[in-house]
């Protein structure tokens, strides 16, 4: 059946009332092992803390179940998965199945929930896709999706699995014809970018530090006008990521005009986060969200990577206040500011953190003026993708 057809009850009929929120108690037992970065509770903090500001009611919460192996093999390859699922049962794999699927390393170790945990976050977003695919406006967010490194045969960059694929590939199959992808990790969502090389149907966008692990994502890798790559200097302030986000992710994807939008919210460009060298403010991360998600009808919301417990938390129940047009108060009501105060994290600022971690979601943004080095980035961007319009 094609999209046209599907979608050809009025719109006032098939609008989710209000956006949903897809979580799961498992990110509460999962760990990674005492130095992996994301031994941080990211996820039950930040559904802890939307709770405690009353914005998350029942009604709207949704538990999600593990994807599938089925699900799981239309994009990953079949002897990959049950690596993982043996990996998970023994504790240990053999030499080969570690040199070959890329497992039991610093970035990637074996674990007993390394499977159980990405089956899961892919479930929460291919949910998201079927529910998107069901309704002609909506909102969903899946906090703890967008692990955009993943391979089909090998994890990579903490990924297992790669959700937003497989969510994407979802998309698809459900008729959507035109998926705007757009990654604002502080590294290149290179397993996205090349899952959809040369799609005509998939536009990945992805903001990243410049000189940053994959260190893909040139700002030429266009792969025949199927992807937009903006590397960014260190040090970007907000000032200038609005500017890049106004003057070239807007412009580009208005273009494209998705039937859905794919948002990959990372928090690691914060400045507070160990794993970058950006300085964002979480204000710039939401207004960058709330500009992005206007510019389909349907928005896929996930996280991705952050590393500091607090500046994840904050941030991305920022961003589920940003979806649903919430104030969020200065300071932090007291039942918020208990869940940040229970937060711990065994790096050197986490044993002395700054008081206004606990007191306030909102950063504080310095003010700030856009490098003339940075202007000269912007223009030749907005040259290769604005004004070559045939690129899309």
């Amino acid at each position: 059946m094609s999209f046209a057809a599907r979608t050809s009850a009025p719109a006032s009929n098939r609008r989710l009332s209000r956006p949903l929120f897809i979580g799961n108690e498992i990110y509460r037992r999962s760990n990674f092992g005492p130095k992996h970065p994301l031994s941080v509770p990211r996820v039950p903090a930040t559904i802890d803390l939307c709770r405690a500001m009353g914005w998350l009611p029942d009604h709207i919460y949704l538990e999600s179940g593990r994807a599938s192996p089925a699900e799981i093999v239309r994009f990953h390859d079949p002897s990959y998965l049950n690596a993982l699922r043996r990996g998970e049962r023994m504790l240990e794999l053999t030499p080969d199945e570690r040199e070959r699927f890329n497992l039991g390393r610093l970035e990637n170790p074996i674990h007993n929930t390394m499977y159980s945990r990405p089956a899961t976050s892919a479930g929460a977003v291919l949910r998201a896709s079927e529910i998107l695919g069901s309704v002609d406006f909506g909102i969903v967010y899946s906090p703890a999706g967008g692990t955009h490194h993943g391979r089909p045969d090998r994890a990579s960059g903490f990924c297992y699995f790669n959700d937003l694929a497989l969510g994407i590939l979802r998309l698809q199959d459900l008729g959507f014809e035109r998926i705007a992808y757009v990654d604002f990790d502080a590294h290149h969502g290179d397993g996205v970018q090349d899952a959809f090389a040369g799609d005509p149907g998939v536009f990945t966008v992805s903001i990243h530090e410049e000189r940053r692990w994959p260190f893909s994502g040139s700002l030429h890798d266009t792969e025949a006008g199927t992807a937009c790559n903006l590397p960014v200097p260190r040090g970007l302030r907000d000032a200038e990521f609005r500017l890049i986000v106004d003057e070239i992710v807007v412009p580009i994807v208005s273009r494209f005009a998705p039937q859905v939008v794919v948002l990959q919210c990372g928090a690691d460009a914060l400045a507070d986060d160990p794993l970058s060298r950006m300085e964002l403010t979480n204000g710039s991360i939401w207004d960058a969200v709330q500009k992005t998600v206007a510019l389909a009808p349907r928005a896929l919301v996930t996280g991705g990577g952050g590393y500091n417990p607090w500046s994840v938390a904050r941030c991305w129940s920022g961003v589920w206040a940003t979806l649903n047009g919430f104030d969020i108060p200065v300071p932090a009501p007291p039942a918020a500011e208990q869940v940040l105060r229970a937060l711990t994290w065994n790096r050197a600022r986490g044993k002395n953190p700054p008081e206004h971690w606990f007191t306030t979601l909102r950063d504080t943004a310095p003010g700030s003026a856009v490098r003339s080095e940075f202007r000269d980035f912007v223009a030749t961007a907005h040259e290769l993708y604005v004004e070559c319009g045939d690129r899309i």
